[in-house]
């Protein structure tokens, strides 16, 4: 068994190798709230390079197999307007991106 330990953000991270009968899955991911659009086309780019696949709504897998959702804080504020007919025109169209378009979310949401 292979334990690492790593910092990031000031969070300190424990890792463990558990074997081959472990699989990765979405079932565990990694959470990257972005501000801006350069901030989720910086990481958006950075994690699918070298053999990444994207997932629908702002998932995607690494070259590793692990699973992050680059996703701007943006949906969450908009959500909590309590509009239901916007927000549902909202996720209607981040469920058909795959990469997440702050731009293309607030129109959906009506040029919020």
């Amino acid at each position: 068994m292979l334990i690492a330990t790593f910092s990031l953000e000031g969070q300190e991270i424990m890792i463990l190798n558990g074997g081959l009968h472990y699989k990765l899955s979405p079932a565990f991911s990694l959470l990257v709230n972005c501000e801006t659009q350069e901030e989720i086309d910086y990481y958006w780019e950075a994690l699918i390079a070298g053999g990444s696949r994207p997932n629908r709504c702002g998932w995607l897998d690494d070259k590793f197999g692990v699973s992050w959702q680059i996703v701007p804080k943006m949906p969450g504020e908009l959500m909590s307007r309590g509009e239901p007919k916007k927000s549902n025109h909202m996720m209607q169209a981040l469920l058909k991106m795959d990469k997440l378009i702050v731009a293309g979310l607030q129109k959906a949401h009506g040029g919020s």
